[in-house]
């Protein structure tokens, strides 16, 4: 599986990057939804997108617009992860997202979402 990991938070980037890698998943990091952008751009084969919702630059529901209105990459599985308020964020970005979940969350079980997200 292929994973575009997007967040500003090294701490989450480092853990969940071992846990996908430790899969022999590839994995490629972007801290906002910008630099995930130019990602895509370059080569939109990714499987999977997680994504976090509050970051600089622009953030996760910001992105996942430009991810959802280009044909290149709207078929593309995006899972968003936030500390702030999930429905908030679910009424203000509509259905785009296909996941939605709250932080604190099990490391193992975003992993599990992914792989379930893709089948």
């Amino acid at each position: 599986m292929r994973i575009l990991l997007v967040d500003d938070n090294v701490l989450h980037l480092l853990i969940l990057r071992k846990i996908f890698e430790r899969g022999k998943n590839e994995v490629v990091v972007a801290r906002n939804g910008r630099e995930a952008l130019q990602f895509l751009e370059f080569d939109p084969s990714f499987h999977v997108i997680l994504t976090d919702i509050q970051m600089p630059v622009m953030n996760g529901v910001e992105f996942l617009g430009q991810v959802k209105e280009s044909n290149l990459t709207k078929e593309i599985p995006v899972i968003g992860f936030t500390s702030g308020d999930v429905e908030y964020y679910r009424n203000q970005a509509g259905k785009l997202f296909d996941y939605l979940v709250p932080k604190p969350f099990d490391f193992s079980d975003l992993y599990q979402l992914a792989q379930s997200a893709i089948a």
